[in-house]
């Protein structure tokens, strides 16, 4: 059964798409995916994603700079993060956050100083944040209370059942990629039983994070469908439940009519 997705955090600006960007595009319009954000990671993906947004009548944009890249991130690259958000096709601030996976990222208080200074930007515009945090969660969470006029939505949610309920609290949006397909997804589908249906979000974080049946493939907005139907298992809820509420979800965050 086909049914409707929007794509709540998506990279087509990425490196992988550049040779058939385009041609994929129209394949989504005619799949029905009624709705994508693109989130900028870097500055030069921020930009992309705006022409992205401007040309596509199904695309939005959101323009951040990623924790990888938090050392890049100076005072005019605020300037331009700001001068984008002209656009009518800018919905939201992201993708930003911590990542403390990697010991090649920046360090821990260049890319709190750089998140601070993008939710700053974002309580400033009245916009909606995107936010990544990877084995960061106690530090995100410190830094979100900092911003009670600010929500968002934390994507691709690693943390715990705790941790999930605290966002909750504070107005967030839980965003639940691929991951919840696979195999050792105990601790996401422990989240994804305790999360409102009025607060989930469905992503693809594409190229990456492809769900299960389509694992090794690139990922596109059209597997989504495998995470809604995991979620709908989860929740014991009908298939298409879980797309009308987490379109309806996406489009209110974003202030989409």
């Amino acid at each position: 059964m086909a049914i409707d997705i929007f794509d709540a955090h998506a990279h087509y600006d990425d490196e992988q798409f550049d040779k058939d960007r385009e041609k994929i595009i129209e394949e989504l319009k005619n799949n029905n995916i009624v709705g994508v954000l693109n989130c900028g990671s870097s500055m030069e993906g921020s930009r992309v994603s705006v022409k992205l947004a401007e040309k596509h009548r199904i695309f939005y944009a959101a323009v951040g700079i990623h924790p990888e890249y938090a050392d890049k991130c100076d005072c005019n690259t605020l300037k331009e993060l700001k001068e984008l958000t002209k656009s009518k096709k800018v919905r939201a601030i992201g993708e930003i956050g911590l990542d403390y996976h990697y010991e090649e990222n920046p360090s821990k208080n260049v890319q709190k100083s750089v998140f601070i200074k993008q939710m700053e930007l974002a309580q400033e515009l009245n916009l909606p944040v995107i936010i990544h945090d990877r084995e960061a969660h106690e530090d995100t969470l410190n830094i979100i209370k900092q911003f009670k006029d600010v929500i968002g939505e934390i994507h691709c949610f690693s943390g715990s059942v705790e941790f999930a309920r605290e966002c909750l609290k504070l107005g967030y949006y839980i965003g639940f990629t691929g991951v919840v397909t696979f195999k050792n997804a105990k601790k996401v589908i422990n989240v994804a039983k305790e999360v409102p249906l009025d607060r989930i979000l469905v992503e693809t974080d594409c190229p990456y994070m492809t769900p299960v049946p389509f694992r090794g493939k690139r990922n596109r907005s059209e597997y989504i469908q495998s995470i809604i139907g995991k979620i709908a298992e989860i929740k014991g809820l009908s298939i298409d439940n879980i797309s009308k509420a987490t379109i309806s979800n996406i489009k209110c965050l974003l202030d989409l009519e």
